[in-house]
């Protein structure tokens, strides 16, 4: 089926476009550079471009990130990334994120989240960076992006068990780190 350029467009506008400040986001913290993102997200949204037409119209934003996602981990196998990332790689929205915890107007309070939410930004950054990568993904895709588990289960290709369970491990890796550094 041939797809006029501007249908293409208003497609990508209306299913990518929205998505893309999450996108560059998730890139971040998976590539651990700017730089990287920028380069992740310019591959994944020709990605998605390209596969446009395959998008059966479910969760859009789930959709971008496993493109995302999968573009980021093909760049970093090729590339192999430095194993820190550097604190000025935050921008200003993802430091009022950290920073907040990553809050959600919906999102549960318990003692857990709360501790981590009060960490200081550069710390929590540091902690975070740290993670194995499947940790990374999930805690960054829930507290960060703000994904329910059904979504980072489409998006990282996982179980919602997987994803619930990599989630809590990552907020215990998380809370024994900061416990350790306020003692």
């Amino acid at each position: 089926m041939v797809v006029d350029n501007e249908e293409q467009n208003a497609k990508f506008a209306a299913v990518v476009t929205p998505h893309l400040g999450d996108a560059y986001t998730l890139a971040r913290w998976l590539t651990r550079s700017r730089a990287d993102a920028d380069d992740v997200l310019q591959e994944a949204c020709i990605r998605a471009l390209k596969a446009l037409e395959q998008h059966s119209g479910t969760s859009s934003r789930a959709w971008v990130l496993a493109i995302v996602r999968n573009t980021a981990y093909t760049w970093l196998n090729g590339k192999r990334a430095s194993p820190l990332v550097g604190i000025d790689d935050l921008t200003e929205r993802d430091r009022l994120q950290v920073d907040r915890g990553g809050e959600q107007a919906n999102a549960a309070v318990d003692p857990e989240y709360e501790m981590i939410a009060r960490a200081g930004v550069k710390e929590l950054e540091i902690l975070i960076a740290g993670l194995p990568s499947e940790f990374r993904e999930t805690i960054v895709l829930r507290d960060v992006q703000g994904l329910g588990y059904r979504e980072i289960a489409e998006v990282t290709g996982s179980p919602v068990g997987t994803v619930m369970s990599r989630l809590a491990r990552a907020r215990q890796r998380l809370i024994a780190a900061l416990k350790e550094s306020n003692s």
